[in-house]
């Protein structure tokens, strides 16, 4: 008996946030990408490993993925999920009767989750770990209307949902004919499982683990670690910020990306968000990481007119390289006129996207300056932020 275990590191994971592959983020001493590696290393029914990575970063790959105690292969990734998957079942050892497929940004998988998926794939043919559905399950169809949004079609039986995970085990020659299936019908299969159904076979389904959490955004992060009761509490930075520009006549009033009617715009080398840039200044003085005239200087071109959320989205990416994530947000907007309220709930949402965090997670508040200074007299907007940000520190490897 011989296993082979792909892990699936090929991707950019965008939607983290982060100026580089989510699985190659260090928090707290240990990246994503280690952490599910070394799940299998340790794994007794795990024979080799082949890792997927970006093509750029196979001549040099992460020196913890060097020198392991059993067989690990690097290959490069592809395009599609699926095809960084077929690109490393090239690698698999002729000996492997059984290949498990791994998401690298699945970090929280145990060795015995692993065990009994490889012990149901070696009788069934093909397994996958799963959760069934604790809430009521809705099938939903944009409605035709336009204003009507997204509308009930109908309720699905939850007993008979299950929310799939990975590892995923299937015989050899069973996943080759998945693959197969996947470079004659093209598609973007989300999962080998969905493959292995195309091919003709069943799929066993063997229960998963609720901390084995799938990594996609900073919130998942979050969540991954509460769910490991193993991580010690984080440590918390918090960072202030303020901003203040002149309000003049001929430039748009721009909060949060959010363009907003008004006599009078904010003058400034950029677009004068006050929202985002006080934000910056926060993000980056919880970290310790200078502060916004450091990074987007006002004497660089490159910053003429650059928008609000691109410099905030930046600084976001400098907390992430340095080992924190954003926790949440809280601003205050200094303006006489117009009033804030109607606006407020798209400049959360957009703030949200760009840090990361959940929309529940971010305050704006609006309020006047009573007609007092250039503010009161509509001359200038200021705004004020704080920011809080967590970093993990580990006393020992949980793994």
């Amino acid at each position: 008996m011989f296993a082979s275990a792909i892990i699936a590191a090929g991707g950019r994971g965008t939607r983290f946030g982060a100026d580089l592959p989510k699985q190659l983020i260090d928090f707290g001493g240990a990246t994503i990408l280690e952490r599910a590696v070394e799940t299998f290393v340790r794994a007794r029914c795990v024979d080799e490993i082949i890792v997927a990575l970006p093509s750029d970063l196979t001549t040099n790959p992460p020196a913890y993925l060097r020198g392991r105690s059993k067989p690990l292969h690097i290959v490069a990734g592809g395009a599609r999920r699926q095809d960084s998957v077929a690109n490393a079942f090239e690698r698999v050892a002729a000996a492997a009767d059984v290949v498990i497929v791994h998401d690298a940004a699945r970090p929280f998988a145990s060795q015995a989750l692993v065990q009994r998926i490889v012990d149901a794939a070696r009788e069934a043919g093909a397994a996958i770990a799963a959760l069934p559905a604790h809430d009521t399950v809705k099938q939903a169809v944009f409605a035709s209307r336009a204003g009507d949004g997204v509308l009930v079609e109908r309720t699905l039986p939850r007993e008979r949902i299950f929310l799939a995970q990975t590892p995923q085990a299937f015989h050899r020659d069973v996943l080759q004919a998945a693959i197969e299936v996947g470079r004659e019908t093209g598609g973007d299969a989300t999962d080998e499982a969905t493959l292995v159904e195309r091919a003709g076979y069943q799929v066993r389904l063997v229960p998963g683990e609720r901390q084995n959490v799938k990594i996609t955004t900073v919130d998942d992060w979050n969540m991954a670690l509460a769910a490991a009761g193993s991580v010690p509490p984080f440590l918390t930075r918090i960072g202030t910020g303020y901003d203040l520009h002149r309000l003049v006549e001929e430039r748009p009033l721009i909060l949060a990306g959010v363009s907003i009617p008004a006599p009078k715009g904010s003058l400034g080398h950029s677009d004068g968000d006050v929202v985002c840039h006080s934000l910056t200044d926060a993000l980056l003085g919880a970290a310790a990481l200078g502060d916004i005239g450091r990074h987007f200087p006002d004497t660089d071109d490159r910053w003429r007119g650059a928008p609000g959320l691109d410099l905030l989205a930046r600084a976001v990416e400098l907390v992430l390289a340095a080992g924190f994530v954003v926790g949440n947000v809280d601003a205050v907007v200094i303006l006489e006129r117009p009033k804030l309220a109607g606006y407020l709930p798209d400049i959360c949402a957009n703030l949200a996207r760009t840090l990361g965090i959940e929309p529940a997670a971010v305050s704006v508040k609006g309020k006047t300056n009573e007609g007092l200074g250039d503010i009161g007299q509509g001359d200038a907007i200021a705004a004020h932020a704080v920011a809080v940000l967590t970093r993990a520190r580990w006393k020992q490897n949980p793994l």
